[in-house]
């Protein structure tokens, strides 16, 4: 592995599409280190075997637990409770939002989403949750 990758922040992204974990991949890896998980089971086995510094996490996963659940549980967590999480959902009504924030995200962007608006919030929301630059 060389050391531009090993310096680039750590972000997983939680996504059940896979059209859409395809985009992300190619679009992210310029400015970080990528994960990917499907699943609330492989969101923890990520967890696990990972330390990430920020977390995109699509709000309406299959599963028995979408990202409102995940954002919730990862903020009762002491060691995740501060770690920069930005929810992505195809929902757009004000309510989704509202519940998004409840649930614990730090900022809010609905699908789709201009490539520049994503990178640019994610590195922003790193910076200003945990300075880290991207």
């Amino acid at each position: 592995m060389s050391d531009a990758v090993q310096n680039k922040p750590k972000l997983l992204i939680v996504e059940d599409d896979y059209e859409n974990q395809k985009f992300l991949q190619i679009f992210l890896k310029r400015k970080f280190d990528l994960e990917i998980c499907d699943s609330a089971e492989t969101f923890y086995e990520k967890l696990d075997q990972h330390k990430f510094d920020i977390i995109l996490m699509d709000i309406s996963l299959r599963g028995k637990k979408d990202g409102l659940q995940l954002t919730r549980e990862i903020r009762e967590m002491e060691e995740y409770k501060n770690l920069p999480v930005v929810g992505l959902s195809a929902h757009a009504f004000q309510r989704d939002k509202d519940n998004a924030y409840k649930a614990g995200v730090d900022v809010f962007l609905t699908k789709p989403v201009q490539n520049d608006v994503l990178m640019d919030t994610l590195v922003r929301t790193l910076e200003e949750k945990s300075g880290i630059k991207a």
